[in-house]
């Protein structure tokens, strides 16, 4: 299964002179045919390859669905309905499904490791807080917590005594959600130093 990626062009029918089209492609492709698909992928490899660059506005990404699309074609290809619409509508939804999926994945990923990092966080906080429950006046926490930077201090305020995420923090604060990270990690690690320091 091979094929040129980029340049749009289908291969011509010696019979008719023109190019065949997907609908005529893709019973083909479904019986097996590989010189149907090579000419399939030359076809419609740059319309998917532009479709999934719209969703994920990341060329190697982009590239990596157009890969899975055209091996899902081979697949699927018997399970194209006409009656439901055309060729290429059918193969641009498979190629949009696939990037919004592709999409979805990486934030939810991106979610589960951001709550991971706050639970993480919220052990070491809760760690402090017990080291200066009943040794510690209140005092001593403002005085650590002065001693922050301020968007440390500030990250440290929204995130655990306010409630906020790291994301709803770093909108409040209008910094990139890495930066908020780094800050609370960073103030969180100095808050138990400055605390352990004043025993």
């Amino acid at each position: 299964m091979t094929g040129r990626h980029g340049n749009g062009v289908s291969r011509v029918d010696s019979r008719t002179g023109a190019g065949r089209g997907a609908e005529v492609l893709l019973p083909l492709i479904a019986r097996g045919d590989h010189g149907a698909f090579e000419e399939l992928y030359d076809l419609v490899s740059p319309p998917v390859f532009g479709m999934a660059r719209r969703v994920l506005r990341d060329t190697a990404q982009a590239e990596e669905v157009t890969q899975e699309v055209l091996l899902e074609i081979w697949r699927r290809a018997g399970r194209y309905d006409p009656g439901r619409g055309s060729a290429l509508s059918w193969i641009l939804t498979l190629a949009h499904r696939r990037a919004v999926d592709r999409v979805r994945a990486a934030r939810a990923a991106s979610e589960r490791e951001e709550r991971a990092a706050r639970r993480g966080a919220v052990t070491v906080f809760d760690e402090v807080a017990e080291e200066v429950e009943g040794s510690f006046e209140r005092e001593w926490v403002r005085r650590c917590l002065e001693r922050l930077t301020a968007l440390q201090r500030q990250s440290v305020t929204l995130v655990y005594y306010d409630g906020y995420t790291h994301r709803e923090a770093a909108r409040r604060l209008a910094v990139p959600l890495g930066t908020v990270k780094s800050r609370l990690r960073d103030g969180l690690a100095r808050l138990r130093d400055c605390l352990a320091g004043a025993v």
